[in-house]
């Protein structure tokens, strides 16, 4: 692919590691001993629903995380970040001046794991049913722009959009997108169960105990034909419940690495007391926190209830006391680091203001108190959420605007009932798709939104998105980005709170970490082995 203008310069230059430790060998030997990785991701399939591993289904870091090691797409995020390059293709490329024809041509040979051959009619099955299946809350609105899909023999793919779309290569390059065996997933229904069967680098196999797997074991795929250099023969990925059984693993000497999700003082203890054996690797990231409003409901419906929350909410004092260096102040949906960032909230509302907020609710006529609950998912984005939204309700209260109070649901009812309106306030979290602005716009302003939201902006969804993707340079499309920064910031249908880092603590003689997770936290699993620093 040499579409080059599509690389984000301030992406790529954001994905360089800092490294408390020393580098990894970048010989290519695979081998070894399993490499076993720690996570608190959750992947569950509760009573008689489908299992959350099918890629028309899952939309989460930690299903995507397994999808990643085991199903090719089309094309992939190379090591550095910037222009997707081909992975089960040989080529891929617009083929109009319109950026509305992409076409990819398959590697000779390409078979699943089994032995199969993959075709292009496979590829043409698989972005389909994603399509056909059209799961609630699942990923398939990253191809809500495909008209028709067409093969032309067995080796190329051409993808008819409805409209330009430069972000189309990153699209094709996250799992929604990848290959499935036809003969293993149902053309019109989800797959149970917890297997995966693909093309990609590892074949898997998952422990699963009361609906749950605890862990997933990698084995290097043989038939495997792509771009990826393996360093490893097998991953085991270990799926904890919280973070401190995850970090007594890491001093146990029972896994090699610990990544999502560290809790804050995790990282601080290691940052302030670094352990014999044990280093930290400190790794961009684009991992944002927000408040969502459900616009339709009696209060949060009024926006300036919401605009008088961002005239008050302090990002500084949440960032110091709740997670210290571990995250920075967010003032827009797109972070600092991506191309068209702007602070779009700070230049709307400036410093915390008690007086300034009242004089937005006194103007629209509401009446203080204003009675609000904030809701928090209790088990899904760290342990540090509980005290984040104490210190968010304090500071609401503080101001005599408003009564706050909070209430913590576990995961697996809380999504459910934020997507059917049962909350008014509720906090969120999003690591992106792919690392463009449109990724941290669209999916909350753009039809079928991610957070099931009834806000909608007819300027941003039928003009200004659909503007931003005909631009083949991101970062020309930054005045574009602005003006859809400040529309959230002046209707507030999500409230921006802070940008996270990552950090990863691994045992000694671990190499590839650097490169293990990226700005996006996707696992790249392949970087991982066993050497001598």
């Amino acid at each position: 692919m040499n579409r080059r203008n599509l690389v984000l310069p301030a992406v790529a230059g954001l994905l360089v590691p800092v490294l408390a430790g020393c580098g990894a060998s970048d010989d290519g030997s695979g081998g070894g001993s399993t490499v076993v990785v720690g996570v608190t991701d959750r992947l569950a399939a509760p009573g008689s629903g489908p299992a959350p591993l099918d890629p028309a289904i899952g939309y989460e870091a930690g299903v995507w995380n397994v999808l990643r090691q085991t199903l090719q797409t089309l094309t992939r995020v190379p090591r550095g970040g910037g222009a997707p390059v081909p992975e089960a293709a040989e080529s891929c490329g617009f083929s109009d001046t319109q950026n509305e024809s992409y076409r990819c041509k398959l590697r000779t040979g390409l078979t699943f794991a089994d032995g199969r051959p993959l075709t292009a009619d496979d590829v043409k099955y698989s972005i389909d049913r994603v399509i056909r299946i059209a799961a609630p809350n699942g990923p398939v609105a990253l191809l809500a722009n495909i008209d028709t899909v067409e093969t032309r023999g067995e080796r190329e793919v051409v993808f008819h959009l409805r409209a330009p779309d430069a972000t189309f290569p990153y699209k094709l390059a996250t799992p929604v997108a990848g290959i499935v065996q036809p003969g293993r997933y149902p053309a019109a229904s989800a797959r149970t169960g917890f297997q995966v069967d693909g093309s990609g680098p590892y074949t898997m196999k998952a422990r699963v105990e009361h609906h749950r797997a605890v862990k997933v074991l990698f084995t290097r795929n043989p038939r495997y034909k792509g771009g990826l250099t393996l360093r490893n023969d097998k991953v085991e990925l270990d799926l904890f419940p919280d973070a401190k059984a995850m970090g007594k693993a890491l001093d146990d000497k029972k896994i090699d690495m610990m990544t999502r999700t560290m809790a804050p003082e995790q990282s601080r203890r290691l940052l302030e007391h670094p352990k014999d054996g044990i280093r930290l690797t400190e790794l961009p990231g684009l991992a944002i926190r927000y408040l969502g409003f459900d616009t339709d409901a009696p209060v949060a419906g009024d926006k300036a209830v919401r605009r008088a929350m961002a005239q008050v909410v302090d990002r500084g004092e949440i960032a110091s006391e709740v997670y210290g260096t571990t995250t920075d102040p967010l003032y827009s949906l797109i972070p600092a680091g991506v191309a068209g960032h702007t602070s779009s909230f700070y230049d709307t509302y400036g410093e915390p203001s008690t007086a300034k907020a009242a004089a937005i609710l006194r103007k629209a006529g509401v009446r203080t108190p204003v009675k609000l609950t904030l809701h928090y998912a209790t088990d899904h984005f760290g342990t540090a959420t509980a005290a984040e939204f104490d210190v968010l309700a304090k500071q609401f209260n503080d101001t005599g605007l408003f009564d706050v109070k909070t209430e913590g649901t576990a995961w697996a009812d809380y999504r459910p009932a934020q997507v059917r309106g049962d909350y008014a306030v509720y906090g969120f979290g999003w690591f992106p798709d792919f690392p463009d602005p449109d990724n941290f716009i669209a999916p909350f302003l753009d039809r079928n939104n991610f957070l099931n939201s009834p806000y909608t902006s007819d300027l941003a969804r039928k003009t200004l998105i659909p503007l931003s993707r005909r631009e083949p340079d991101r970062g020309a499309a930054a005045p574009t980005f602005k003006r859809l920064q400040d529309i959230v910031a002046a209707d507030v249908p999500v409230l921006p709170i802070w940008q996270g880092k990552q950090y990863v603590a691994s045992r000694e003689g671990l190499t590839g970490v650097e490169w293990a997770v990226n700005a996006s936290a996707d696992l790249r699993l392949w970087e991982l082995g066993h050497g001598t620093d």
